[in-house]
């Protein structure tokens, strides 16, 4: 890569070049169609003596909200103008406003957050059936999205794929409009109701989509989510961490057909499956013919992702894509045992030229 390039804009300096930019589109589309004998790796690193002038907050909530959508890009490029782009990582720009700010979005709602965390809690206590969803365009909170990812696609052009905001997915929206509590015990109480609620939230999900993409989609080469994973067409990491505390018979009632349809909405579609409590699902999951992928993610307190190769296994066997997020050490672990075709690894590890150059060589021995 010649990183004295960069793309088209003149007074944008990432180190990127068109030529960087065609090879992910070729290579990122043919893992998408089971065409790439390699893996995927999304690895950075960090150039020598850059000092930012000021700091990027992970979540875009710890802006005040006098600060200017142009001053957060600024913000945003300074730190995409310090990055190293290794393997298959490219310049990317996700406004995070918190797992589920559709949430917010609809008014139902509230956003609370503080210097690390972001999360949502019901503006009023009502019971399922005084809950309908719709999906405002004059909300604060969106407009504040929107503006965000307006401003970033103006200024990036085709340089940075910019992403779509967290949206939330599935019973996690609903948990925010009721509390978690009180939707377990809905699912048993009014599961009607639950249903009801649950597809309403799926259609305003699905407009909220439309209207970032309309916006990225205008300049920018494809798609992505928070998960980095760059497709030609529609994308979503799709999601439902709600499930690690419901059964395999209520996922089949409450989860999967919802997952199912917005995976026949997406071009290309992930399911982020968190914690062990979701693997009583992964047969469901895999039974979905629309569904290309899962993201596995072990959770707290166990061990690596890299380390479930029994999992990783499964998922591969059954025809689908894999994502994990490992240490470059990992990542070899999992190549040795199991190759590389349909896995993507984001590397945890922040390498310099030369750690990343042993890194890549191990990788194509194994």
């Amino acid at each position: 890569m010649n990183k004295n390039t960069s793309c088209s804009k003149k007074d944008i300096t990432i180190s990127f070049t068109e030529v960087d930019w065609q090879k992910r589109i070729q290579d990122y589309t043919a893992w998408w169609r089971g065409e790439l004998d390699r893996p995927l790796i999304l690895c950075y690193g960090q150039k020598e003596d850059f000092v930012p002038k000021r700091k990027l907050h992970s979540f875009l909530t710890q802006y005040s909200q006098k600060t200017s959508a142009m001053e957060i890009v600024s913000d945003v490029e300074q730190y995409l103008d310090s990055r190293i782009f290794y393997g298959d990582a490219y310049p990317s720009f996700w406004p995070n406003f918190g797992p589920g700010v559709m949430a917010a979005f609809t008014e139902i709602a509230d956003l609370r957050s503080t210097s690390d965390t972001v999360w949502f809690k019901p503006k009023e206590d009502k019971s399922l059936s005084e809950i309908h969803v719709t999906a405002p365009l004059d909300n604060c909170w969106f407009k504040r999205v929107k503006d965000i990812t307006e401003t970033a696609v103006r200024r990036f052009g085709s340089i940075v794929q910019v992403a779509h905001t967290d949206l939330g997915g599935n019973l996690d929206t609903l948990a925010s409009f009721r509390t978690t509590n009180k939707l377990l015990l809905d699912l048993v109480d009014y599961p009607e109701e639950v249903e009801r609620v649950l597809w309403e939230s799926h259609e305003s999900w699905w407009t909220y989509y439309r209207e970032f993409e309309r916006i990225i989609r205008k300049k920018c080469r494809g798609t992505t989510s928070w998960a980095c994973i760059w497709a030609p067409g529609k994308t979503y990491m799709l999601q439902c961490d709600f499930a690690y505390m419901i059964s395999p018979k209520m996922f089949a009632r409450f989860v999967l057909p919802e997952i199912q349809a917005s995976c026949k909405r997406l071009d290309y579609s992930f399911y982020h499956m968190d914690g062990v409590g979701q693997l009583p699902h992964l047969d469901l999951l895999l039974s979905i013919p629309e569904l290309h992928g899962i993201q596995w993610i072990p959770g707290a307190g166990q061990p690596s992702a890299d380390t479930w190769t029994d999992v990783l296994q499964k998922i591969r066997d059954a025809g689908k894509l894999v994502q994990i997020y490992t240490t470059s050490e990992g990542a070899l672990n999992v190549l040795r045992k199991l190759g590389g075709k349909g896995f993507m690894f984001w590397i945890t590890d922040s390498l310099t030229p030369r750690e990343a150059e042993k890194f890549f060589r191990e990788a194509e021995k194994t």
